[in-house]
């Protein structure tokens, strides 16, 4: 599991450096084994022979199960993560057993935050969607990013995250009339 929390926080780094590097230090390990653990998921997961799901690499989930997706049954499993407390790391399976989604949730319902509460790491999508009505939901700038943009006192924000978890919270440029960041 511990080198499975590095290389998501490979990614992570893009948008919460200091983040990442405080939780490893608490995790002991060094930036060299950061960049081995993304190397070593990376190729385990595009080579030939790799599973279909994450299970035979991370073992049994705390979850499993299915949703409807539109009209579609797809499969669903979630791990819990020591780095993560609270929340869970979903991946969404099309019907043909493929990949279509992996981010953090939280178990059950959103949680309904103040503007206070939005801290890196302790959110993730649905909650920033669910807490502030009129959220806009839009792509993130590389793979396994996300943004959501919202408003809060009379100003525009954008939280942004990867894999689904909150990594920062920046303020909309007023003078962009559109809204977005560049």
């Amino acid at each position: 599991m511990r080198q499975f929390e590095l290389s998501l926080m490979h990614r992570m780094r893009d948008l919460n450096p200091d983040r990442v590097e405080d939780a490893l230090r608490v995790m002991g390990a060094t930036r060299a084994e950061l960049r081995a653990a993304h190397a070593q998921w990376t190729r385990m997961l595009h080579s030939p022979r790799a599973p279909k799901t994450l299970r035979p690499l991370l073992g049994r989930p705390a979850y499993e199960g299915t949703t409807a997706v539109g009209s579609l049954t797809c499969g669903v499993s979630r791990w819990a993560l020591p780095s993560w407390p609270g929340l869970e790391f979903e991946v969404l399976y099309g019907p043909g057993g493929e990949t279509w989604n992996q981010w953090f949730v939280r178990p059950g319902d959103p949680r309904m935050l103040s503007f206070a509460e939005l801290a890196p790491w302790s959110c993730v999508v649905a909650d920033v969607a669910a807490s502030f009505p009129g959220a806009v939901h839009q792509e993130g700038q590389a793979p396994h990013h996300w943004a959501v943009d919202f408003g809060h006192g009379g100003a525009a924000y954008r939280a942004r995250f990867v894999y689904g978890l909150c990594q920062r919270i920046d303020a909309v440029r007023p003078e962009d009339p559109a809204g977005k960041l560049r």
